[in-house]
């Protein structure tokens, strides 16, 4: 699971303030940013609360500060700001800046999911798959995962293979695991290549050339026509 990093979206009216920031961090100028984005967080810019609550983080131009940090995530999230609600779900599962609390994260993870966020959807059917704070519950968890994979979002491909690969939710199905494995390390995600490899060892070299078959032609309907 991933802390949202870093994302343009900046509201309408702040657009060029907001680009001006993304401009600073890019050449590691950390105060410009603190500076431009401290008057607009404190007037209540979601995407300014947003990017503050990042650097406090990251520790950018600040000590690290996760307290400091769900503050500013917070405020956002309460305005509806999709990456500040899973942050602030991340943050509630990790314990960071908080007591870690999987109920108040499975909420807050909900409420980004609901909005589109691919990551924010990986981690909810993550903690359906565990029962962190829900009860376990693998067909929701499939559900999930299945919407992240459809985003191309490599850790929810690696989870949904994990699905396939165990027969949680699912009938087992090793091809079709290799497949989602395979699409998750395609984006370079270490733990896609490693249970790639891994279930490559339990199958035919017609089972494995069927799955990579599948793979690009997923990968061809932009991951719409999988399963």
């Amino acid at each position: 699971m991933l802390l949202t990093a870093l994302m343009l979206g900046a509201s309408t009216s702040w657009a060029k303030p907001l680009d001006d920031v993304i401009a600073a961090e890019a050449r590691g100028d950390h105060a410009t940013a603190l500076r431009i984005l401290r008057p607009l967080a404190a007037k209540s810019d979601a995407d300014a609360q947003f990017y503050l609550g990042w650097m406090y983080y990251q520790g950018l131009g600040v000590v690290q500060d996760y307290t400091e940090a769900l503050k500013w995530f917070r405020l956002s999230a309460a305005q509806g700001n999709e990456y500040a609600q899973h942050n602030v779900g991340q943050m509630y599962s990790d314990g960071k800046g908080v007591v870690q609390d999987h109920a108040e994260a499975v909420k807050w993870y909900r409420l980004a999911a609901a909005q589109g966020s691919a990551r924010a959807q990986s981690n909810l059917g993550h903690e359906y798959y565990e029962g962190l704070g829900v009860v376990q519950d693998y067909a929701e968890a499939l559900k999930w995962f299945r919407l992240s994979a459809a985003q191309g979002n490599a850790n929810g491909q690696n989870n949904l293979g994990v699905m396939y690969y165990e027969g949680h939710g699912v009938l087992q199905d090793y091809v079709r695991a290799h497949m989602w494995f395979n699409l998750g390390a395609a984006s370079g995600y270490a733990d896609a290549v490693k249970n790639r490899d891994f279930i490559a060892n339990q199958m035919t070299p017609q089972q494995i050339a069927d799955a990579q078959k599948m793979a690009r032609d997923c990968q061809k309907s932009n991951f719409k026509s999988c399963e």
